[in-house]
């Protein structure tokens, strides 16, 4: 069903952002900056939308070639990555020389856990697309260990390192990191040399040489945003309780989580699904032949267990929401009991351990009152495929198929799981339609403001099953029809206009500065004048109009609110001001503009300043980021900002010629530098070890 993956921030942000990446590839450009959104103007420094993998922008602009409506894109943008991400997890266990069956059902656990279904496939898409690569990388890792391969072995993990951090998330990386320690800190003290772990290091830093534009990015963008000034409640939302812990038995175990606005709620504990069979196989193993399994699994149990430790404690600085570290731990775990069950081949203890834990969990589930809203049939069902993983046990015993219960009851589990439990997870759905893609009613020409209440209270399907969006554009769906807003979907909200306004993530501008904005600087030379804003669209819960009336013109009213347009021409990308409030004391001439050429990440125009004593100031219809640049001819000139809104240059008497204000951050330069250099040492490395490969081995005489 395509409308499982499609949710929340997959309708606000992922899709309409993604339509405008395949823009503006198929034109062309790379999607550092779109001019469809000022809060969400720097898709690079958003970080989560991919901007610097390869393999996201591919799938998108391949995807977007097909003619599927939204939940089909979002269906298929999520199972390539499942399927790759599948791919990646059965490598890793078939690289620990476990069986096909055994490597089926680890892949199978990593791929469609309770946590990547419940949130990375269908909400958060830039977990999912980072996650991915985290069985790849660790496969890689492995192999830059093996001191039985070449030299050239540090090669392995450069590109999956790449593709993990430009994925878009950062948890990940996290995750990275502490799988880097863990299998660096393993190697020592099995190998007790240095030596050993030199191409693991060396192969580690050339992926994030590889990602180097997309890291720098972030850590550029994050300063003085509003994630970085987050709410300290923030990091005790979202922890896995302990007393949640059985649902990695029975997923319908429902106890108190804290929610996004630190609610203690009754929540069923779906993003614990593993398939019933992997925590069943790991106890099983414990109790028939622990020590064994300790000694052979020692160091993948302390990071199982770390692991968890972390799902329940809370995180410090920029992370928050400690369940996001569910998805690591469900590879863990399935290594984990893959191995316990590797080591029961033929036995019957890890089925009748699965039957024996379903029935305590559902006898506790009934004297604790956690059986939630969807306990049974799935109790039932559970209890059954236990009963039949025990009887097929039995009758397999000498059959080949003998390896294959654990794969299909976990299937099946899963499969049981996400029919009776609903995959959304408390997140809002929107009722958009495909007439989204069109810009009626609005004016693509035009600069918009809107003004909204809370999205995802109003008009969630809960509260609006019609159509919605067609007037109001909520979070960045302007995208989908080329439209230009100044709100957008940003959880970094590091463009000064996001902090100015104070807008909320989903897009939505506080409704005090908007009562202000429209009241006060919505006239001639008002703020929004200098932005650009030439249209204001306010929604009919919100009784307002911009003001004042005379420069205003209502031009329609629709059962979502109404549209109002400058009753002057439209706003220009560039234009020279004689005056400006943040200079207060001084006087500009004014310059002669013409030829303007507003591209996505520069801007170019032919600029004429009289000859004499004074400079004209131009300000640019467009958000301001640090790093622009601008250059008259062969002059650079200095690029200030109108209190972190937007660009403004100052251009000296007497000057003409070609203006280019361009976006040119350090982290782009710098990094792609740095970038290139290491693709060169990938590419180098891998010819020379293809050309070693073909050598030919030598024949000894006689």
């Amino acid at each position: 069903k395509p409308l499982v993956f499609w949710n929340d921030d997959y309708e606000l942000s992922v899709l309409p952002v993604f339509a405008d990446v395949a823009r503006s590839c198929s034109e062309g450009h790379w999607p550092i900056l779109s001019p469809y959104s000022w809060v969400c103007g720097n898709l690079a420094g958003e970080f989560q939308y991919g901007t610097f993998s390869i393999f996201v922008n591919a799938a998108v602009v391949l995807i977007w070639k097909f003619p599927l409506i939204f939940p089909q894109q979002a269906a298929a943008l999520s199972i390539t990555h499942l399927f790759v991400l599948a791919m990646g997890a059965f490598l890793l266990a078939r690289g620990r020389q476990l069986s096909i069956p055994l490597s089926i059902f680890v892949a199978l656990i990593a791929s469609v856990d309770g946590w990547i279904i419940c949130w990375g496939a269908t909400d958060w898409f830039g977990a999912l697309g980072a996650f991915t690569w985290l069985p790849w990388t660790w496969w890689g890792a492995e192999r830059a260990l093996d001191t039985r391969r070449t030299k050239w072995r540090f090669l392995w993990p450069a590109p999956f390192v790449y593709l993990l951090v430009t994925g878009g998330f950062p948890y990940t990386v996290l995750m990275l990191l502490l799988l880097i320690a863990w299998l660096l800190i393993k190697t020592l003290v099995q190998t007790r040399s240095v030596f050993s772990v030199l191409p693991l290091l060396l192969g580690v830093a050339l992926g994030f040489g590889l990602s180097a534009p997309a890291s720098l990015a972030l850590l550029d963008h994050v300063q003085g945003s509003a994630r970085e000034l987050q709410s300290a409640a923030a990091h005790w939302q979202w922890l896995v309780p302990p007393a949640a812990l059985p649902g990695l038995i029975l997923p319908c175990w429902t106890v108190d989580w804290t929610d996004f606005s630190s609610r203690h709620l009754p929540h069923t504990a779906t993003e614990l699904a593993c398939g019933l069979v992997a925590p069943a196989a790991l106890i099983a193993g414990f109790i028939r032949r622990g020590r064994m399994l300790v000694r052979k699994t020692k160091w993948e149990l302390v990071l199982l267990l770390l692991v968890l430790v972390l799902c329940m404690i809370p995180t410090a600085g920029l992370f928050r929401w400690s369940f996001r570290w569910l998805p690591f731990f469900h590879l863990v775990l399935a290594i984990c009991a893959a191995e316990a069950l590797h080591g029961e081949l033929g036995s019957t203890i890890p089925a009748t351990a699965a039957l024996a834990l379903t029935a305590l969990t559902a006898v506790l589930m009934l004297v604790m009152r956690a059986t939630g809203s969807y306990a049974f049939p799935l109790t039932w069902i559970f209890l059954g495929l236990a009963g039949i993983w025990l009887l097929s046990e039995l009758w397999l015993r000498d059959s080949p198929f003998q390896k294959w219960p654990p794969v299909v009851i976990t299937f099946l589990a899963f499969l049981a799981t996400y029919f009776y439990i609903p995959t959304n997870c408390g997140v809002p759905r929107y009722n958009f339609s495909q007439e989204l893609l069109k810009p009626s009613p609005l004016d693509p020409q035009r600069l918009y403001l809107s003004i909204y209440p809370w999205a995802e209270l109003t008009y969630c399907e809960a509260n609006k099953p019609q159509p919605v969006g067609q007037t109001l554009r909520p979070g960045s769906t302007p995208m989908w029809a080329d439209l230009r807003f100044i709100n957008g979907y940003s959880p970094i909200r590091a463009a000064g206009v996001a902090r100015e306004f104070a807008t909320s993530i989903h897009g939505e501008i506080n409704p005090d500065v908007g009562s202000y904005l429209l009241s006060h600087q919505a006239g001639t030379e008002g703020e929004l004048e200098l932005m650009g804003v030439d249209g204001i669209v306010v929604a009919r819960e919100v009784d307002i109009a911009p003001q004042p009336s005379s420069e205003w013109e209502l031009v329609l009213s629709t059962n979502e609110g109404n549209v109002f347009h400058r009753r002057d021409a439209q706003s220009a990308p560039v234009r020279s001001v004689t005056s400006i409030k943040s200079r207060p004391n001084e006087q500009f001439v004014p310059a002669t503009i013409s030829r303007i050429n507003d591209s996505r990440n520069f801007v170019e125009a032919d600029v004429d300043v009289p000859s004499g004593n004074g400079s004209a100031l131009l300000i640019f219809s467009r958000p301001y980021f640090r790093a622009y640049a601008a250059r008259l001819a062969n002059q650079k000139l200095a690029v200030t900002s109108y209190r972190g809104l937007f660009p403004v240059v100052e251009v000296p008497a007497g000057a003409h010629g070609r203006l280019t204000l361009a976006y040119r951050p350090y982290w782009l330069v710098w990094g792609g530098a740095v970038a290139v250099v290491c693709t060169f040492v990938v590419i180098s490395g891998f010819v020379a070890a293809m050309k070693r490969r073909a050598q030919p081995c030598a024949v000894a005489p006689g």
